[in-house]
């Protein structure tokens, strides 16, 4: 037997096999969707969840006509580590509805000075509400479980990406956003 006459599994396919046509448009398809579908949700996702931050000559925003009838007590500052490696500032209190009305929704503008006085940054960021302490700390925003009039309820504010030439100390806060029905 002779090479020519039995190519073994090293040698060209034989002459008699059809070629394969494929059909990459599907394909195609559907990597093009679940790029942009991806792309979208990273977009949609990012702006949503990134707070406002205000340069340092942006005055305040005014304070929301409901906010009187908000009442921020036994707020206390701290630190973690995000997976990134960055550092993560929360703002933790108790929050009281002295109003007649429900409330679906609190936005807080809160300001980090440096050493001398300035106004290096304003952050304005959503008032979660503290659904449990273990095994972490969870929150939710008001809407999930809304503040009825005369109701208290734990909070947290938290704050990434804070100037490092913040002077460490308590910010100054107010709330510029209060959602009612």
């Amino acid at each position: 037997m002779s090479a020519e006459s039995n190519p073994g599994i090293f040698g060209p396919p034989p002459s008699h096999a059809p070629a394969e046509k494929r059909n990459w448009l599907p394909v195609a398809v559907a990597i093009g969707v679940a790029v942009l579908a991806l792309l979208l949700v990273v977009l949609l996702g990012h702006h949503a969840s990134r707070p406002s931050t205000a340069p340092a000559t942006a005055g305040p925003a005014p304070a929301d006509p409901y906010a009187g009838m908000l009442e921020l007590s036994n707020i206390h500052m701290s630190e973690s580590e995000n997976f990134a490696g960055g550092k993560v500032t929360y703002l933790d209190g108790q929050i009281t509805n002295r109003g007649t009305r429900t409330v679906t929704g609190i936005l807080v503008q809160v300001t980090f000075n440096n050493d001398l006085g300035e106004l290096p940054q304003r952050m304005t960021v959503p008032l979660n509400l503290i659904r449990a302490h273990e095994p972490y700390i969870d929150t939710e925003h008001v809407a999930a479980d809304p503040l009825l009039p005369g109701a208290s309820k734990e909070f947290r504010l938290i704050f990434e990406g804070i100037t490092p030439i913040w002077n460490q100390q308590m910010p100054q806060g107010q709330v510029s956003h209060v959602d009612t029905k």
